[in-house]
């Protein structure tokens, strides 16, 4: 699916405008336009081979497009070499200079500003106070962990007062707590700076912290855009409604515009563009199945079913502890083969004692059961 990613486009910093990028036989862009606003901390986000970074690097001049234009603005650099463009960028690879010291590595894009000595060393002061590592100005790279390396090649994007920070997969390689404390860090930063800030991930975590506002990309062209929130909560497409979070999916056929069939049953659900008959994808996330039974009228617990027409007897046959809820398996005789995961609270599955074999009527709530068509590329 192809979509524009408008925000205020007349008063947008960035704009890309139906942007294609060729390798070759090989379109890796597919009439790309988006817009992003002054101040914003935006997210490419999908799987390897999506277009993401590619994208990135047509924006930041080291792979030119095929065809479109970049606005940056209000100029266009469409054309412009990268050393002509406003912006500042981090690798995964951090890609210091391990012969220079930290000072020197944050001060390098400094040197040809020809500013005096002392203006110089103090900018470096000021940046490395800001990404936290004041007194590291004499070390060298190899001294610094992984996450302090990153941190230096934070400032040294940052020295020259870009107006467009861009960020290519900048915590991949560190280990996960780092990554954690660092992206909560980049964020802080980013808002404390106001820069325009475009991130580039695979990791759906990360960019759900992170973003203002998520761009889907998948083949070459954009599936979705919108707030993380919107991202996750209201996937227009299967591709999105898969790659973010997990899902249940399960093959139906549309009844009405409101109505699908899974198995024996017939299912209120979000409405859809799908003509009757056609057959189909029902998908609801494990945290929105709202379990019921016996321990569910104790107090604070659903004791009642909002939607009938949603409600199914199930039984319990896998139950799996994951730290903060119970993923659970449920099977049932009105879903014919099909299982059904769902993602209960530890006190849930305490109250209604959840165990393998446990009957339970579930409700699938009809604000949360969507329908899309098959994605080829879903397996």
């Amino acid at each position: 699916m192809e979509a524009s990613a408008q925000s205020s486009t007349d008063t947008a910093f960035l704009r890309v405008v139906d942007l294609s990028k060729s390798f070759g036989d090989f379109l890796a862009l597919k009439n790309i336009s988006l817009s992003v606003d002054e101040g914003e901390l935006i997210c490419f986000l999908g799987p390897s081979g999506c277009g993401k970074t590619t994208l990135l690097r047509a924006i930041a001049g080291l792979d030119f497009q095929s065809s479109g234009r970049i606005i940056q603005a209000g100029e266009d650099i469409s054309a412009l070499a990268p050393t002509e463009r406003d912006f500042g960028i981090v690798f995964q690879s951090y890609a210091l200079f391990p012969n220079m010291t930290v000072a020197k590595n944050v001060g390098y894009g400094l040197n040809s500003r020809k500013l005096a000595r002392s203006a110089t060393n103090a900018r470096v002061a000021e940046l490395l106070e800001l990404v936290g590592l004041p007194d590291s100005g004499p070390k060298y790279p190899s001294a610094l962990s992984g996450g302090q390396q990153q941190r230096v090649a934070l400032a040294r994007a940052l020295a020259t007062s870009p107006g467009l920070l861009l960020l290519d997969e900048p915590l991949s390689a560190l280990d996960a707590k780092v990554r954690i404390r660092l992206r909560h860090e980049i964020k802080d930063l980013q808002r404390r700076l106001g820069i325009t800030t475009i991130l580039v991930t695979h990791d759906q975590e990360e960019a759900l912290a992170m973003a203002d506002r998520i761009v889907v990309m998948n083949h070459g062209v954009i599936e979705q855009v919108g707030s993380p929130t919107d991202i996750y909560r209201e996937p227009q497409t299967l591709f999105v409604a898969d790659f973010i979070g997990a899902m249940n999916q399960l093959p139906g056929k549309a009844l009405s515009a409101t109505s699908v069939q899974l198995g024996d049953m017939v299912l209120d659900c979000v409405a859809h563009n799908l003509a009757d008959g056609a057959d189909g994808i029902v998908s609801i996330r494990p945290e929105d199945v709202v379990p019921h039974g016996e321990g569910a009228r104790s107090p604070g617990a659903p004791d009642v079913v909002a939607n009938a027409n949603n409600a199914l007897d199930v039984t319990v046959s896998e139950v799996e502890f994951l730290g903060s809820y119970w993923r659970v398996v449920l099977t049932g005789e009105k879903l014919g083969d099909a299982e059904l995961i769902a993602d209960f609270s530890i006190n849930a599955v305490k109250r209604m004692s959840v165990v393998e074999g446990t009957p339970l009527t579930v409700e699938l709530p009809s604000d949360r059961l969507k329908f899309f068509p098959p994605n080829p590329d879903i397996g």
